[in-house]
Order: C-alpha cells, then structure tokens, then sequence
C-alpha cells in the first residue's frame, strides 16, 4: 500500500504531466505561427488525467473524480476523430 507523501507526488506527477501538455501546444503553435493542437497534447491529456484520476480514487473526492474522468471521455475522443480523419 502506498503512503500518503507517495500519494502526493503522484498527484503532483499528474499535474505536471497534464501542464506539459500547454508547453507541447504552445512550442507546436509557435513553429507554425498559427494556434495548433499536436496529437501529443490528446496523449498527454489522457496520461494526465489518468494519474489525476487515480489520485483523485485515492483521495475519495468524488468532485474531483468526476471532472478528471469525464476528461478522458474528451481527450479520448479526439484521438478517434484525429485517426479516423487521418485514413484514407
């Protein structure tokens, strides 16, 4: 069983996994020169929100639970509309 400062750091992971994602998007758009959203930042989203959840669990905060869960439901989704356009 994991203690409490495990639980924290996993926590913090989560939210610099799920931060990272604004840097991957704000790079990506620079190099363009025009707002983009990399698919790197749906995966970093799903990574993100999947350790938040969890900690979320842990923590039995059924508000934050919700919202990092229902997240996922987005990001997932992106992903299948991004792949399902990039067939031919």
């Amino acid at each position: 069983m994991l203690n409490w400062d495990t639980w924290v750091l996993i926590g913090f992971l989560g939210q610099f996994v799920f931060a990272a994602r604004f840097i991957v998007q704000w790079i990506s758009s620079e190099r363009r020169r025009a707002s983009h959203i990399p698919v790197q930042f749906w995966y970093l989203s799903i990574v993100g929100g999947l350790i938040t959840t969890a900690y979320a669990i842990h923590r039995r905060d059924p508000v934050f639970i919700v919202g990092q869960a229902s997240g996922l439901i987005v990001y997932i989704r992106n992903l299948m509309l991004i792949y399902r356009h990039a067939q031919p």
